[in-house]
């Protein structure tokens, strides 16, 4: 029994902050699609040795948030269309049911929260490029603080799932956003805590539906951009 007490837990500590980092880094977008991750430069990046990165990098792997390669490195996966319109569907069924478990839930506290978080986010979105990370993560707690309102712990890891495996797509469209032209970023967030408000069930998931699109729509103009080319350079 005291063997099983007094296991290596300093060893355990490593290995899970390490894996927590590395899962950090890909919902927040700061790897691009198809990039290569090696154990040794992530290793020496996070100061650690190579086991826990391994470890680290198999868990993500089997969370389909990367790719194992037949050299032993592994990589973000590629945009595709399939991948592409996989996500946004699964995103916009389970989210939007989250949000309509949440619905009841929430208190004038929650609301107060959500409108100072869309106000930070609104600050920090589209400026300097070092603070596209603080976006990312603002506008992460926003989402998350109502999905945990639905008090469901079978949805809640699910919802993370789905977010791990955006960040690639996330990281693409924040590339493309014009904030000139595109609609802003917050737009959807206050629909959405309006809606949350009012009460209204439809409308919030329809807010929540159409914020999950805009990063989605921005790539899918962005591939068939690309398909068009293709084409005209094909029969042109």
């Amino acid at each position: 029994m005291s063997r099983r007490v007094l296991s290596p837990v300093v060893r355990e500590t490593l290995h899970g902050l390490v894996y927590t980092e590395l899962r950090r880094s890909l919902i927040h977008g700061l790897f691009d699609a198809g990039e290569t991750l090696r154990i040794q430069e992530m290793a020496e990046t996070l100061q650690t040795s190579t086991m826990p990165v391994r470890e680290a990098l198999g868990r993500l792997v089997s969370e389909q948030a990367l790719e194992a390669l037949p050299n032993r490195s592994v990589r973000v996966p590629l945009i595709t269309r399939e991948r592409l319109e996989d996500l946004a569907r699964a995103r916009r069924l389970i989210e939007g049911q989250i949000v309509m478990l949440a619905l009841p839930n929430l208190t004038p506290g929650d609301f107060e929260r959500l409108r100072r978080l869309t106000k930070e986010y609104d600050a920090a979105f589209g400026g300097r490029a070092d603070r596209a990370l603080r976006a990312s993560e603002l506008n992460h707690d926003f989402h998350f603080h109502i999905y945990r309102a639905a008090r469901s712990a079978v949805l809640i890891p699910i919802v993370e799932s789905l977010w791990l495996q955006s960040g690639p797509y996330v990281r693409a469209a924040a590339r493309l956003h014009d904030e000139a032209r595109d609609i802003p970023a917050t737009h959807y967030h206050w629909a959405l805590i309006e809606a949350l408000e009012r009460g209204d069930g439809a409308a919030s998931v329809k807010a929540l539906t159409d914020d999950i699109a805009r990063s989605f729509n921005l790539i899918r103009g962005q591939l068939d951009a690309e398909d068009a080319g293709e084409r005209t350079a094909a029969y042109g």
